[in-house]
């Protein structure tokens, strides 16, 4: 009888892995998943993303969920739904060992099971991890600064600037009246500005609705250590945000630095002290720090050295973009690309391409973007805009603002969202509401169980139960 020949060990997919859920992470993927379709189903390819929130945040649309003119979920975008094709970890990961192909990575069970970092094989690396916030060893800055990198961020920053106007408008202290009626915002970039503008703008229009606080009686600063605000949309737009700003009643204060925010005393420079009790910090970012933990080429600023290809140097089968990676911009030679989202959405399209490339063994491709130029929003119908060396203010520039990042938001359900809410905020009022207690939601239920006698839990509140005469 013949015998029947033993069975073809099947062979394990090759396994790209891609460490971070933002821009570059998501966009690649999201691209891989269409590029290597094929693979995917027949199983020869395998695509997991490893990252901290199972969302990507739109950071561009963070200043108007703070302001309330977008609901925060409708600024971040679901990764399973939108990678239904990829296998989503929602862990960290912590270090990172290419010459062995293995990451190690925590999950929000890591704690629970008590077993610590697990290994990770991969056979090709999107390493994506993002910035984090770039602070200073300022005193109290840790203590009494407000982040506004994160939609979280952005809907606390919203809750506690409604909650100031409630503390100016029940307090008799003056001193705690002025403290609470004092905004200060560190950081002239893209974050500050727009974050500043839209948040004055609404807090101008909830002063409206307390009997006792009027808009002029806030006070907003702008603290920038350089001699402009908004290099990006130029020295003329720069200057006429600034007169903006300032005709808005906005203090701008430039070459200029925060010195110290102990006791909630904002010490600056310039030797003005502000007592206040917001310190909104916007002074750039760095590299993730996850990029320490890796054996793979950094650069002096602590970035992912790569190639125009967005392949990092000298590290085969390794990849990199966005905040993370410093891409040398071959549109103007000596120079890097700017880590901003423009950049990133392309060069994730560009890397999942030349991945693709590499397992088909075609050639790469060098990733070649000419800066088309930037907008900005200062408020509702206030906006400036440098787009193509045209220079545009006003409500141009904030329409072509909403215009160009609708544009860019992903997903078709993300930008009907949004289009409806811009379209009933036209139509109806801004809503003023501070959902503060959304931070600690379980204070009500742990205040109520504290009354409770411990030597006997099941006996009711003294006083009886709610409702009882």
């Amino acid at each position: 009888m013949p015998r029947t020949p033993s069975p073809e060990p099947k062979q394990e997919p090759a396994r790209i892995l891609v460490v971070g859920g933002g821009y570059v992470g998501m966009y690649t993927a999201l691209r891989l998943q269409k590029r290597l379709k094929h693979e995917l189903r027949g199983g020869t390819v395998e695509i997991v993303v490893v990252t901290p929130d199972p969302y990507m945040t739109y950071q561009p649309f963070l200043p108007e969920a703070a302001a309330g003119s977008i609901s925060p979920r409708h600024v971040v975008v679901p990764l399973r739904r939108v990678l239904g094709h990829c296998r989503v970890i929602v862990g960290e990961v912590v270090s990172v060992d290419h010459a062995g192909r293995t990451a190690m990575y925590t999950t929000l069970a890591s704690d629970e099971e008590g077993t610590g970092p697990a290994p990770l094989r991969y056979d090709e690396l999107v390493l994506a991890p993002g910035s984090i916030s770039r602070t200073l060893p300022i005193p109290g800055l840790a203590d009494h600064g407000i982040g506004f990198k994160t939609v979280e961020e952005a809907v606390g920053l919203r809750n506690h600037v409604v909650e100031q106007l409630d503390i100016a408008s029940s307090t008799r202290d003056p001193a705690v009246r002025d403290a609470a009626l004092t905004f200060v915002f560190v950081g002239g970039g893209y974050a500050g500005v727009e974050a500043l503008g839209e948040l004055e703008d609404m807090a101008r229009y909830a002063a409206k609705h307390y009997h006792n606080v009027k808009p002029e009686d806030l006070r907003w600063i702008l603290v920038e250590a350089s001699d402009r605000i908004l290099p990006e949309v130029g020295p003329e737009m720069g200057q006429y945000t600034i007169r903006e700003l300032r005709g808005r009643n906005i203090d701008v204060r430039l070459e200029t630095r925060l010195e110290s925010c102990e006791n909630r005393v904002a010490v600056l420079s310039d030797g003005s002290r502000l007592p206040t009790r917001t310190v909104v910090w916007t002074a750039g970012v760095k590299p993730s720090p996850l990029l320490a933990a890796t054996d793979l080429p950094l650069t002096d600023r602590g970035r992912l050295r790569c190639t125009p290809a967005l392949a990092v140097d000298g590290a085969p089968h390794a990849w990199g973009a966005g905040d993370a990676a410093a891409v040398p911009d071959v549109t103007a030679p000596g120079k890097e690309c700017a880590p901003n989202a423009q950049h990133a959405v392309r060069q994730a399209r560009t890397l999942a391409d030349n991945i693709t490339a590499s397992l088909r063994g075609a050639p790469l491709t060098e990733y070649r973007h000419a800066y088309a130029g930037s907008v900005a929003s200062l408020g509702l119908h206030k906006g400036v805009a440098h787009v193509y060396g045209r220079k545009v203010k006003g409500y141009p520039a904030w329409f072509m603002h909403r215009v160009y990042h609708l544009s860019r938001v992903p997903t078709a359900n993300r930008k009907a969202r949004v289009l409806t809410e811009w379209s009933l905020s036209g139509l109806f009022k801004r809503e003023i509401v501070s959902l503060g207690s959304l931070e600690r939601p379980r204070a009500e239920f742990e205040l109520a169980a504290g009354d409770v006698p411990p030597e006997n839990p099941s006996a009711p509140p003294a006083g009886g139960p709610k409702g009882s005469p």
